[in-house]
């Protein structure tokens, strides 16, 4: 896709940026296909390369109509880098800039408030070790407790504080929180969070008696999973496929 990306460059933007703001708006068009969006609400950043700067969705926009000009690239005090006529949301940059400025370990940050992570947010023992993607993220899920609507940049530092150095963290009441090396790993661990919690909640939904595997089992798998998945290459390659489907259904998204 960099090649297909890099014909639709405009000649102000560096090649490394452009790269990042395709996969963002791509990303934003994958979150609305598959139904991760809550309307103009929520968000998906990206880390500008080589910078303190980063990517965010402009607020009053559908994620179907974010593309990669109209990203807002801001700082990790919410100002505008570049002129723009849209603005960010301020509970957006509140979630976000938490993490960015903590972890420079981190590219993209990923919060949804899809029903089923908010159900799962909402349960007392938070994701439980029961299905196979589940176990996956076994010893791997920060907490942070609800304080209201982010708007406070006081709740920042605890928000970073709760998160350390895990990259998937679950808001209590609230949802879900993902972030990753690059876009492509918090995308697939968010799609694997958001299978395990939809997963969590159909079985709850059974009333069955449900198996639950022990914990150094659970954890074994979480490890093979560290190995074969986030330490080697399948994550770029899911998200590659991803990509290529959505630039499929509308390219337009690259401009």
């Amino acid at each position: 896709m960099r090649n297909a990306f890099e014909a639709h460059r405009p000649v102000s933007c560096p090649v490394d940026e452009w790269q990042a703001r395709c996969e963002l708006a791509g990303a934003y068009r994958l979150f609305a296909q598959l139904g991760w969006h809550e309307l103009i609400y929520n968000h998906i950043t990206a880390r500008v390369p080589g910078t303190e700067h980063f990517l965010i969705n402009p607020f009053g926009l559908m994620y179907r109509e974010v593309t990669a000009s109209n990203l807002l690239k801001i700082d990790l005090d919410g100002s505008k880098i570049d002129p723009s006529p849209y603005s960010a949301n301020p509970a957006g940059f509140v979630v976000h800039s938490a993490v960015h400025a903590a972890r420079h370990d981190v590219a993209c940050v990923m919060h949804t408030h899809t029903t089923a992570g908010q159900v799962v947010a909402c349960q007392r023992d938070g994701l439980l070790p029961l299905s196979f993607t589940s176990v996956f993220y076994t010893g791997r899920v920060a907490y942070h407790d609800f304080e209201g609507i982010t708007l406070e940049r006081e709740e920042s530092q605890r928000l970073a504080a709760d998160l350390g150095s895990k990259n998937v963290m679950i808001l209590r009441n609230h949802g879900l929180l993902v972030c990753g090396a690059s876009i492509a790993d918090a995308f697939a661990d968010h799609y694997l969070l958001q299978r395990a919690c939809e997963v969590q909640i159909a079985a709850q939904a059974t009333g069955a008696a449900l198996i639950q595997p022990s914990d150094d089992i659970a954890t074994h798998a979480a490890e093979q999973f560290d190995l074969s998945a986030r330490k080697g290459d399948q994550n770029r390659m899911l998200f590659d496929a991803m990509l290529r489907w959505t630039w499929e259904l509308n390219a337009d998204f690259c401009r």
